[in-house]
């Protein structure tokens, strides 16, 4: 049985790709948000702010097979209103927990037999889309590190990827969905005319982190509703 860790796994993405996993893996989760529902399944749960947490206090398996890193923000602004801390924030949660989380289990993952990484960036970094130079930015990082730590790491066998979706139903896009009017529009911009939602990012990652992709590594895959490639 595989030793997962997820960091994220209160909410949204974090919390589906727990579900499906905990099914037949050994889960450590790890979240700044705790919710009831992660109590209903066979985890072994941490309350720990990532960034500011030490994760020297958890004592994770020798051997970890997946890491899974889901901690997001969806900063919108336009560029003027948008200030250097927000750069900064946006940065810290979606590439310097990752960064900080990845160097820590690295010496677990190096002793799998075939250890993969999942990270999420977004449609945001390939799409050119207004209001969104922050958010843009980090995620664009993202998908840089994806691609530099899959040729550093495979020497190791470790694979790293990233699932980049578009909107996708989570507590965290709720302001954005918060309406059936601006759920509608939302839809509508995607040409398979709905919204993401997380169990379809859980599924991915799944696939990711399984055997089934073990020839697969460096690569940034959509899950967007057919918005980063078709044009309607």
């Amino acid at each position: 049985m595989k030793n997962i860790v997820i960091i994220g796994c209160g909410q949204g993405i974090g919390l589906a790709t727990a579900k499906l996993l905990s099914k037949d893996s050994k889960v450590i989760g790890i979240s700044r948000s705790y919710n009831p529902e992660v109590e209903k399944l066979h985890i072994k749960f941490h309350k720990l702010e990532i960034l500011e947490g030490n994760l020297d206090e958890i004592a994770f398996p020798e051997i970890i097979d997946g890491l899974v890193y889901t901690p997001g923000s969806i900063n919108l602004k336009p560029f003027n209103r948008l200030t250097i801390e927000d750069f900064k924030n946006d940065f810290e949660i979606n590439v310097l927990g990752a960064v900080k989380t990845i160097q820590k289990l690295l010496p677990h993952l190096k002793k799998s037999e075939s250890a993969s990484i999942v990270l999420f960036s977004s449609v945001a970094a390939k799409l050119g889309m207004p209001f969104h130079a922050s958010i843009s930015a980090s995620k664009s990082a993202i998908e840089g590190l994806t691609k530099s730590m899959a040729a550093e790491l495979s020497a190791q066998k470790i694979r790293v990827n990233a699932v980049a979706p578009s909107l996708t139903d989570t507590n965290l896009a709720s302001q954005i969905l918060s309406t059936s009017e601006k759920r509608e529009s939302s839809a509508k911009r995607h040409p398979l005319q709905r919204v993401g939602n997380a169990e379809e990012m859980a599924k991915m990652t799944a696939f990711l982190l399984s055997s089934d992709s073990s020839w697969i590594t460096g690569q940034v895959i959509g899950v967007d509703g057919g918005m980063g490639n078709v044009k309607l």
